[in-house]
Formats: C-alpha cells, sequence, structure tokens
C-alpha cells in the first residue's frame, strides 16, 4: 500500500502514515499524567502504616495496632483512616463530570494542565497537614487533579497514536501510574527510615514531584487533530496531522475526522444521545469494565500493601519492601502488555489475566486461611511469606498486562466523537466510584470476611473474565472513527444494534499493510 493509502476491508480502514518522533515525545510527555494517580495510589498504604503518622492522626488504630491480643484481621479497621484515604476518590468522580465539559470545549491538554495545577496544591496541604481535616482537604484537591487527568489523558493518547500502535501508546498512562506506584513506594520505604516525625510529610509533599512534570508537560503539549476540528480550527487540524502522521497524504483520515466531527456537533446533548440504543454496546463497556476493573481486588494491594502485608505477619521494614517488589512487578508487567497488545490484541490479554488472577487469588486465600484461620490469630513463617510475595506479585503482573492498562484503553478506544468526552467521563467517574467505594470498606470486609476476602474478588473475577469472553469484541487495529463497525459484526451486538447502517457495512478482521 502506498504511504499515506488505507485498506478497506468489510468498511474497516487502515490509514497510511509512520511512527513519528514528535508523536511518540508528545504521547510520552502526556503519559506522565498517570504519574500522578500511580504516586497516590503507592503512598497512601505506606503512609498509613507508618507508626508516627498514625500516633499524630489515628491513635485510636495505632492502639490498636500494637496490642498482642487484638485480631490481626481487624488491626487497622477504622472508617476515619479509610475516610482518609478514599476522600480523593470522590472529590474525582465529582470532578471528572466537569473535565468532560472542559475537555470537549477547550481540548484536552487544558483539563491536564488544570488537573496538575489542582494536585500540586493538594500536594502541599498534605505535607504541611497538621490536623485530619487538613488531610482530607488536601486529599479531595488531589482527588479533582486525579479526576481532569484520567478523563483528558486516555483521550489525548487514543487520539494522538496511529491506529496500529495506539494499544501500546495508550498503555503509556498505566505504565505512568505503575511507575508513580513503585516510586511511592521506594520513597515510603524510604522515609520510614528518617528518624524523628516527619517521614510521611516527605512522602506526602513528593506528591508535588509529578504534578509539576504533569502541569509543565501539559503546557508545551499540542491539541490532537480531534480536539481542533472540534473546535472549528480546520487548518490547524490538518497541519497537525500532517506532522504526527509524518506524510502528506492525510487526506482520507482527515476527510473522516471532519465527517465524525460534523455527526458530533449535531449532538448538543451527548448525555442524553449516550443512553440511544445504538450507543449501548459502548456505554456498557464503558461502566462494566471499569466496575470490573475494581473488583479485581488490585486496590486491596496497591492502597493497603503495607497495612495488609503487616496484617499477615510481616514486620514494618519488611512490609514495606515487599510492597516495593510488587511496585517493580506491575512496572515490568505492564511494560510485557505495551509489546503485545497490538500484536495479539486485548481480548487474548484480559482472559490470561483473569485466569492468572483468579488461581492466584484462590492459593493465597487458602494459605492466609490456614495460618490465621477464623481467629486471626498466628504468623507466617519465612518460607509461607515468601510464598504468599510470589502470589502476590503473580496476581499483580496479571492485572498490570490485563485489567490495568485494558480497563484504561479499550473505553477510551470505542466511543464515536459525538459522544466520547461523555463516555470517557463514565468510564472515569465509574473508575472513581468503586475506588472509592472498596478504599472505604476493604479495612472492614477484611475485618469481617477474614481470609474469605480473597476468594471474594476471586469470584468477581471469573464472572470478569467471563463477561469479556462473551461481550467484548476485538478492537485492535482498528481506527477510533471505525470502531462502530466492531459492534455491527458481532454475535450478540450486531443482533441487538438499530439497523442505520449500511448492511453491507460488515466488519471482517482488519489487514493493516504498510
Amino acid at each position: 500500500m502506498a504511504e499515506g493509502g488505507f485498506v478497506s476491508q468489510g468498511g474497516a480502514k487502515s490509514y497510511g502514515g509512520n511512527m513519528t518522533v514528535f508523536v511518540l515525545i508528545t504521547c510520552v510527555v502526556a503519559a506522565t499524567g498517570g504519574l500522578i494517580f500511580g504516586y497516590d495510589i503507592g503512598i497512601s498504604g505506606g503512609v498509613t502504616s507508618m507508626d508516627v503518622f498514625l500516633k499524630d492522626f489515628f491513635p485510636s488504630v495505632y492502639t490498636n495496632m500494637k496490642e498482642t491480643h487484638e485480631n490481626q484481621y481487624c488491626k487497622f479497621d477504622s472508617q476515619l483512616l479509610t475516610t482518609f484515604t478514599s476522600s480523593l476518590y470522590i472529590a474525582g468522580l465529582i470532578a471528572s463530570f466537569f473535565a468532560s465539559t472542559m475537555t470537549r470545549l477547550f481540548g484536552r491538554r487544558p483539563s491536564m494542565l488544570f488537573g496538575g495545577a489542582v494536585f500540586l496544591a493538594g500536594s502541599a496541604i498534605n505535607g504541611a497537614a497538621t490536623n485530619v481535616a487538613m488531610l482530607i482537604i488536601g486529599r479531595i484537591l488531589l482527588g479533582i487533579g486525579i479526576g481532569f487527568a484520567n478523563q483528558s489523558v486516555p483521550l489525548y493518547l487514543s487520539e494522538m497514536a496511529p491506529a496500529k500502535l495506539r494499544g501500546g501508546l495508550n498503555m503509556g498512562f498505566q505504565l505512568a501510574i505503575t511507575i508513580g506506584i513503585l516510586a511511592a513506594n521506594l520513597v515510603n520505604y524510604g522515609t520510614a527510615q528518617i528518624k524523628g516525625s516527619y517521614g510521611w510529610r516527605i512522602s506526602l509533599a513528593l506528591a508535588a514531584v509529578p504534578a509539576i512534570i504533569m502541569t509543565v508537560g501539559a503546557i508545551f503539549l499540542p491539541d490532537t487533530p480531534n480536539s481542533l476540528i472540534e473546535r472549528n480550527q480546520p487548518e490547524k487540524a490538518k497541519n497537525m496531522l500532517r506532522k504526527i502522521r509524518g506524510t502528506d497524504s492525510i487526506e482520507e483520515e482527515y476527510k473522516n475526522l471532519v465527517e465524525a466531527s460534523e455527526a458530533s456537533k449535531k449532538v448538543t446533548h451527548p448525555w442524553k444521545n449516550i443512553l440511544q440504543k445504538k450507543y449501548r454496546p459502548q456505554l456498557v463497556m464503558s461502566i462494566a469494565i471499569p466496575f470490573f476493573q475494581q473488583l479485581t481486588g488490585i486496590n486491596v494491594i496497591m492502597f493497603y500493601a503495607p497495612v495488609l502485608f503487616k496484617t499477615i505477619g510481616f514486620a514494618d521494614d519488611a512490609s514495606l519492601m515487599s510492597a516495593v517488589i510488587s511496585g517493580f512487578v506491575n512496572t515490568i508487567a505492564t511494560v510485557v502488555s505495551i509489546v503485545t497488545v497490538d500484536r495479539y490484541g486485548r481480548r487474548i490479554l484480559f482472559l490470561e489475566g483473569g485466569v492468572q488472577m483468579f488461581i492466584s487469588q484462590m492459593i493465597i486465600g487458602v494459605m492466609i486461611g490456614k495460618v490465621f484461620g477464623v481467629s486471626g490469630t498466628g504468623s507466617l513463617t519465612k518460607g509461607q511469606a515468601d510464598v504468599v510475595v510470589f502470589l502476590i506479585c503473580t496476581y499483580v503482573a496479571a492485572f498490570a498486562w490485563s485489567w490495568g492498562p485494558l480497563g484504561w484503553l479499550v473505553p477510551s478506544e470505542i466511543f464515536p466523537l459525538e459522544i466520547r468526552s461523555a463516555g470517557q467521563s463514565i468510564n472515569v467517574s465509574v473508575n472513581l466510584l468503586f475506588t472509592f467505594v472498596i478504599a472505604q470498606v476493604f479495612l472492614t470486609l477484611l475485618c469481617h470476611l477474614k481470609f474469605g476476602l480473597f476468594f471474594f474478588f476471586a469470584g468477581w473475577v471469573l464472572i470478569m473474565t467471563i463477561f469479556i469472553y462473551i461481550f467484548l469484541p476485538e478492537t485492535k487495529n482498528v481506527p477510533i472513527e471505525e470502531m462502530h463497525l466492531v459492534w455491527k459484526k458481532h454475535w450478540f451486538w450486531g443482533k441487538n444494534l438499530p439497523n442505520e447502517a449500511d448492511p453491507s457495512l460488515q466488519l471482517s478482521e482488519p489487514k493493516i499493510t504498510a
């Protein structure tokens, strides 16, 4: 195929053009928006396991933790402690709806800029906190920043990347999240060694570093062609498309982007239109995927890894180091996903990851139940502790190359332009809602379900894996503006969609030629 042309098979277009250095740089810079989310996920559990932090802000938890007769499962059960952790996510949920409007009216870049600036303010307040109220106010500001970043960054990456490399480039966001988690775990391990009462302040205040990286980066990022067309700047859009594709032969892709934009302008109420029957598959996925993503139980590990490791018998330093190990595995496994997602597709990673997570969680549940039983007394031997860490790493790796990155990639690539910002807002808000719910109830669930908590999440992993197998079509290598065709081909969705399109447009497996 000539450069800049396209192949149409069953109605699916594959545009030409090259992977340019410009696209790579812009996507790397934009993906740093994931650092703020990852750093916060990783830092919370470590800080809330530090004795000096608990003594200053949550003395009742500290007292329970030090009492030897206390049930191991219930040491950290405190609604005030979980409110500190989870307040961020309810703030992010609310902010994501405002972010949708800003992203659509002003572009993806201003949302990133605003999100980074607000997150920076939150990190300063948390680092200087003298009471629980200041901690929670800071967390709310962090949540607003994350709501804006999670709304805009995946959209930006999906719109800048060429279709055949969209999966790998979009997953840069998840890679940045995992790097943020790993960095936070390392920071926590380091600050825990500091003598005195300010180590936790350094951990919380250093959230300013990823916030500055994101904010400064957003200043220099260009707008996406989709956003420029959407905001009536056709010449700028055409020039940007030439620049990011590395070719002058962009007429076919540009034409389709304009057509998608014209269709989107006819939609004056995207929140109402997204409920139409023709968007039912996308709506279901934008709710189900982030819902299931949180019910994998991953945030039990990521939020509370040090707390969890201390609960099952690890010493202070050992619990923080185990969290570092799981964070490192998380990062490496995400790289595996980036390398494989556009070659093997989304479905196979979803399915393999689900099976691996299910097996790991079941074995962990059996081991913890055998050692601690229902009473919550007992301790792990060194050999048993090593096995638990290995199984948790196996579980984390499975999540990191499946539900972690794909939970952001798939929803960001399936919506047509006219409802894209609304669809992404639903994805982000559902994700943050259930992140909030899990963060809020985890310590209580651990206290009451005990080792059965691992079986609880394993059951959900089984359900979501079956759901993906039945209802999610493969979306690799399909241009975003042609994505509606994959639903027409699907055995279930195709029968339930209105007959609006040309019946000849039945999608076959797209063939990419260069």
